[in-house]
């Protein structure tokens, strides 16, 4: 294990780390606050994961509570890999679980929209979602958007209802982030049944934060999209 952590952080580049620092947002105050970085980028962070699927559970866990923002993003994806390679239901189970015991590390929108929908979103798609009600309702603004963003998956196999009564859940909410969440969720769903959306749109696109209304009409049409800005559909 240490010598995959050394290895790794060979990998990193400090002019990257630095800039890293900036755009995820790490100062006093933001969202990201206190995190730090390797400088090592996704396609070779991936490779590295892929080399290590082997990696103990036990092992995986430590990477994912790393001080380290690159190496939590290693274990997770290590974890996705994983469970994308078993075939027992009891085994899925266990990474799903170990997924979710975890939220505390999962702490940024990257580590979310990269992991979640292929752990949560592949266990839960034939089983109970209600938990993603309770955590869309979490004090917590990455539990909020796990419970947002999982909702990839469903809607990648033409699931829509629960984007939309989880977006209603979360239409009110105060932080740009799930604002951006719901609104890509939105779009998504429109990409596989534009009707259904935009009969959610209707009723709340002239109430809904205007980040999340931009993000969810982004592909549309230009004469519609302005229509919907200027609350005229």
């Amino acid at each position: 294990m240490i010598e995959i952590q050394n290895t790794f952080r060979l990998l990193g580049d400090s002019s990257r780390a630095i800039s890293n620092l900036r755009f995820f947002k790490t100062g006093e105050g933001e969202y990201g606050y206190g995190d730090r970085f390797l400088g090592i980028r996704m396609p070779v962070l991936r490779q590295v994961a892929k080399d290590n699927i082997g990696l103990s559970i036990a092992h995986t866990k430590i990477l994912i509570k790393s001080k380290y923002h690159e190496e939590r993003m290693l274990g997770l994806i290590i974890l996705v890999n994983k469970y994308a390679k078993c075939a027992s239901h009891e085994e899925k189970d266990r990474l799903y679980q170990v997924y979710i015991s975890h939220f505390k590390y999962i702490n940024n929108w990257d580590l979310v929209d990269v992991t979640c929908p292929h752990i949560v979103g592949k266990h839960l798609i034939d089983g109970d979602r209600s938990v993603l009600y309770q955590w869309a309702l979490s004090d917590d603004l990455w539990t909020k958007r796990i419970a947002m963003i999982t909702n990839w998956w469903f809607v990648r196999k033409g699931d829509l209802q629960d984007v939309f009564n989880i977006a209603e859940v979360l239409i009110n909410d105060e932080h740009d982030l799930i604002h951006k969440a719901v609104g890509w969720m939105l779009r998504e769903a429109g990409k596989k049944d534009m009707k259904k959306t935009e009969d959610f749109m209707a009723q709340y696109y002239r109430t809904m934060p205007r980040v999340m209304l931009r993000y969810a009409i982004e592909q549309y049409p230009e004469i519609k999209r302005q229509k919907y800005l200027k609350g005229k559909i």
